[in-house]
């Protein structure tokens, strides 16, 4: 295009009349070709950006001869004036909207690289926790194996010292349809921080997966450290507890680490110390989380590993006694512990390793952690299934496992679930002259408080309708609602012989999350509080119910009914008494 600073020169100095009346000429023809132009794209704005781009270049195309032709017919004339050309003011083209967005745009492309993908689209980016792995695969195989990952130790553990003279050391990954890259992370992160005169072996066990290119990577390995990484294939899928004791038996160092294949881990030497130090003792790191869409590391608070009465895991507070210390780099001794551990390999195996009887997954960690502290063992940190519960609780919990049937909503007798054969379990406690289960909750884990005196149980029904059940609702409205009855916890309904009704999991009874059911004194809702604030405010929780009658408060004498509200959905109220009545799934 001709810019009206080159018209300016031309008619300030005068050229020849020709040259001028040309200059006008195919200013005015190339505008009024732009004008013509610009209507007919309005139509076409629907079309892509992609294609629209290509139809306004095209249509200017046939500009640029006629241009190219102007400027080889004024080059004389520009020789002539080349005095003048530095005295006129230029004068700055505004270039036209549509052009200037074009020109911007390649600009753009041209001096900016793209950035590298790191995410999929957006859809698969929403699907990632229902699909087969639930991270970010695509970024993964695109961060190096040796990534360098922050040690969020304390500064106190960075300057101890370790024994030069260590146990051997082998690692087992467990794992099922887990990522190639991911478990080349996990390899690669072993070796790197790791001695190799304490590295033994690394352990691969499929559980049935499908990843048929794992024992290509193997061999890769194998050639690059001879004989360190093996890998076992189950053929058919039996358990995160067989798994484990599958990697056990094939293993050959002094002490084993029993790992997810996804993770990264720090050093090991303060693990193999300890356990050096005490044979006897089971070892938990302290695991922090890795992000599983940026794979950025955040650290962890420290916490004990403790069980809620279903039996799975939670995080408990540090002891006193351990705070007291002033010590981060001491051990904590923890009542539970969670997946990975790690342990002299041949006292696990005296033991017992870990309960093959026990299914998927679920429940294997809390036996093995009441297992190991009740026959002479322990457990410290180091800064599911019905079917396995109950398998617990008739081993290792003796008067106390009614506490796990309640969490479960399981009846006491009659259960219909088959936990399996539990003679060769009940004689290892035997051989290995086990403490009991009481003195477990006295010495090791004294927060777990049993709850006693429970006379009902279960789901719980009006019978103005028995499709919906009194529900726990959002914890953080601390209102209960009736709610079409499931088998979730949120639904668990437990009546006390003085009268509370605890309404939710069944938690250690120490914990203030235990919600009770309580009147108010005002207002038709009744509300969830914790069950330690509302008896020291005295707060009305106090209820009379027996199976198929009404629950009325003692205090206030209102009853607990349900009504339809405005949207016509039933809705637990307190009012005067009519003749509604309750039922509860279990007695006792």
């Amino acid at each position: 295009m001709m810019s009206r600073r080159n018209v300016l020169k031309i008619l300030c100095i005068g050229l020849m009349l020709a040259i001028a009346i040309t200059v006008l000429l195919v200013f005015y023809t190339k505008r009024t070709l732009q004008k013509l132009i610009l209507r007919s794209l309005q139509k076409e704005l629907h079309l892509p950006l992609s294609e629209w781009n290509k139809t306004v270049i095209k249509r200017f195309s046939h500009l640029e001869v006629d241009l190219q032709h102007l400027k080889e017919s004024m080059k004389l004339g520009m020789k002539q004036q080349e005095n003048v050309d530095s005295t006129v003011e230029r004068v700055k083209y505004e270039e036209h909207p549509v052009q200037k967005a074009l020109e911007a745009k390649a600009s753009e492309t041209k001096e900016h690289k793209p950035k590298e993908i790191l995410f999929p689209d957006a859809q698969l980016f929403r699907q990632w926790g229902e699909g087969p792995f639930g991270y970010n695969v695509c970024l993964s195989k695109q961060l190096p194996l040796n990534r360098n990952v922050p040690d969020t130790r304390d500064s106190m553990c960075l300057q101890k010292a370790y024994p030069t003279q260590l146990p051997s050391l082998g690692v087992i990954l467990i794992f099922v349809n887990e990522a190639l890259s991911i478990i080349e992370w996990a390899i690669t992160s072993i070796i790197n921080h790791t001695p190799s005169q304490l590295l033994k072996e690394i352990i691969l066990v499929n559980d049935f997966s499908l990843n048929s290119k794992c024992p290509k990577k193997i061999k890769v390995y194998n050639q690059r450290y001879p004989g360190l990484v093996k890998i076992i294939w189950h053929t058919n899928k039996k358990g995160l507890a067989q798994a484990h004791n599958t990697g056990r038996k094939v293993a050959i160092a002094d002490v084993i680490v029993i790992l997810d294949a996804h993770v990264e881990v720090n050093v090991d030497e303060p693990i193999l110390a300890w356990i050096q130090e005490d044979h006897t003792m089971i070892v938990s790191p302290v695991f922090d989380n890795i992000h599983f869409d940026t794979f950025q590391l955040e650290k962890y608070a420290l916490a004990v590993d403790g069980f809620i009465w279903e039996l799975w895991c939670c995080y408990d507070p540090l002891p006193k006694d351990w705070i007291d210390l002033h010590n981060v780099t001491a051990p904590v001794k923890s009542p539970s512990i969670m997946g990975i551990l790690a342990a002299n390999r041949i006292f696990l195996g005296v033991i017992g390793s870990l309960d093959g009887g026990m299914l998927v997954y679920g429940g294997e960690n809390v036996e093995l952690s009441l297992r190991v502290w009740q026959c002479g063992g322990s457990i410290e940190i180091f800064l599911a299934l019905k079917h396995n519960a109950l398998r617990v609780a008739e081993i290792w919990m003796d008067e106390h496992k009614y506490v796990v049937y309640m969490a479960w909503n399981i009846p006491l007798q009659n259960t219909g679930i088959d936990f399996g054969d539990i003679s060769s379990r009940m004689a290892l406690r035997k051989k290995l002259k086990c403490k009991t289960f009481d003195w477990y909750l006295k010495n090791v884990y004294p927060n777990l408080k049993p709850i006693h005196n429970i006379v009902g149980y279960g789901r719980m029904k009006n019978t103005l309708d028995e499709n919906i059940c009194l529900d726990q609702g959002l914890v953080s409205s601390n209102t209960s609602i009736m709610y079409y009855c499931h088998e979730y916890s949120t639904q668990n309904v437990y009546y006390h012989l003085t009268g509370e009704f605890y309404v939710g999991p069944l938690i250690e009874e120490a914990d203030p999350d235990d919600h009770c059911l309580t009147d108010p004194g005002n207002g038709e809702k009744p509300t969830l509080k914790p069950c330690s604030k509302v008896a020291q405010n005295r707060l009305h929780i106090y209820w009379d119910f027996k199976l198929g009658r009404a629950v009325m408060n003692r205090a206030t004498k209102r009853c607990l009914e349900m009504k339809k509200d405005t949207s016509g959905i039933y809705v637990p109220v307190l009012q005067t008494c009519t003749i509604q009545v309750w039922t509860i799934q279990y007695t006792v």
